[in-house]
């Protein structure tokens, strides 16, 4: 795996921070597919319980071309964040381009049943030496 990108944004006392990774095993540049994994890790630094209800990614390829994904929970789940707790997971994005961009948000529920968008700050997916 490539050296990851990174970003991290705190909205409402949820940090969500963001890794990602050239998977080169799993890509095949001759046909124009290139295989991205990130990991998330999702803090809740409040005093309230929080829930991860549903999810909402806009993934941006090298074209500019955009893909708008959301759905319930995050890897078949919609993790329960006490104060302090965190929970993490890995997914996956293909590309057809060498370099590209995903951003979004999580919604959220607190435990008085305040519903909030949690942002994830734009992280880039992209082949090792490929962007300065």
């Amino acid at each position: 795996m490539s050296q990851p990108t990174a970003s991290e944004a705190v909205t409402q006392q949820i940090r969500i921070q963001a890794e990602s990774f050239f998977v080169p095993e799993r890509s095949m540049p001759s046909e124009g597919y290139y295989f991205f994994a990130y990991q998330i890790r999702i803090t809740n630094l409040g005093t309230e319980t929080a829930q991860l209800l549903s999810r909402s990614w806009i993934i941006t390829d090298g074209n500019g071309e955009e893909q708008r994904v959301s759905g319930p929970g995050v890897v078949g789940e919609q993790p329960v964040l006490a104060p302090g707790a965190s929970f993490s997971y890995t997914s996956f994005c293909p590309l057809p381009t060498q370099v590209g961009s995903m951003a979004g948000s999580y919604q959220m529920v607190c435990a008085n049943g305040e519903r909030f968008d949690a942002k994830v700050a734009a992280f880039t997916l992209a082949v090792p030496h490929t962007v300065n």
